[in-house]
């Protein structure tokens, strides 16, 4: 009997021995595997109380009593970075609008959602995403050669001027009204070129977003980060604006594009991540 147990231990012992060695082989292994992972965004445009907007359909009132729709509604994110735990940051193609800047543009939606797609991805855990909201300066300065194929992609999209005045950063279009949206307006926001040199505003702006779970990038696991984009911030944000004769046909960063860009940049915020194998 006391073989018998003695034997019945030595074997649990060498089962408990074995899977700590699998599992710690496995462990080794995936530390070591670097694989580079893919990443994707997702951008909702919508009305903090009405949902994902339609063209030329949904209407939203200010929080001045105004009506408005949009007809038109683009915008450019690039330099996005990710930053992980330790608060390390990932700049996916920084100031390289060729291969990361990207277009929102609203009529482009599936089921709501305009997609951008991020490759070669280190691996690595995400808690925050942060991007810019136009073209910076840094980027626009290493003139046409250093972004052609963007360049074109928004000329062909109607998100530029000249060169020499550069992208329109922001597009929005469509109608308003004090008790149905019936006159139209335009609002774009861009810099107008050198901003130094021709003593303008500089519309850039960089938004950092918390993510509500975190971003796990692996040669398998694709995340998917949803950002939803509250278009309400438009006439409503932190400068309550009303449109006028005075401001609805602007374009450019006069002050009101001004106030415009810094209420927008408080449109974003994550939704939910999902970890997804790719």
């Amino acid at each position: 009997m006391k073989i018998y147990k003695f034997l019945s231990l030595l074997f649990i012992g060498l089962i408990l021995l074995s899977a700590s060695s699998c599992q710690s082989n496995d462990d080794r292994d995936n530390s070591q595997d670097t694989t580079p992972g893919n990443l994707q965004i997702k951008f909702e445009n919508g009305f903090n109380n009405l949902g994902g907007i339609v063209l030329n359909q949904t209407t939203q009132t200010s929080s001045s009593g105004q009506k408005h729709q949009f007809s038109t509604l683009k915008y450019i994110v690039s330099n996005i970075s990710l930053i992980d735990e330790s608060g390390k940051e990932f700049k996916y193609n920084e100031n390289n609008p060729d291969k990361g800047a990207f277009i929102i543009d609203q009529a482009d939606a599936v089921a709501g959602i305009v997609y951008v797609n991020l490759t070669g991805i280190p691996k690595n855990n995400y808690k925050k995403v942060k991007f810019g909201l136009g073209i910076s300066q840094n980027a626009y300065l290493l003139g046409m050669d250093g972004q052609a194929e963007f360049w074109n992609k928004a000329k062909t999209k109607g998100m530029s001027w000249s060169w020499a005045a550069g992208y329109v950063f922001v597009k929005l279009e469509g109608k308003y009204g004090s008790t149905a949206a019936e006159k139209e307006f335009m609002n774009h926001t861009g810099n107008m070129g050198n901003v130094a040199a021709n003593n303008t505003p500089d519309l850039y702006r960089e938004i950092t977003l918390d993510l509500p779970t975190t971003a796990r990038v692996t040669g398998k696991i694709r995340p998917s980060i949803h950002i939803l984009a509250d278009l309400n911030q438009y006439l409503s944000g932190d400068t309550k604006l009303t449109l006028n004769t005075s401001n609805d046909m602007m374009m450019g960063s006069s002050p009101h594009l001004v106030s415009v860009t810094n209420n927008l940049t408080k449109m974003f915020t994550v939704n939910h991540v999902h970890n997804d194998e790719d």
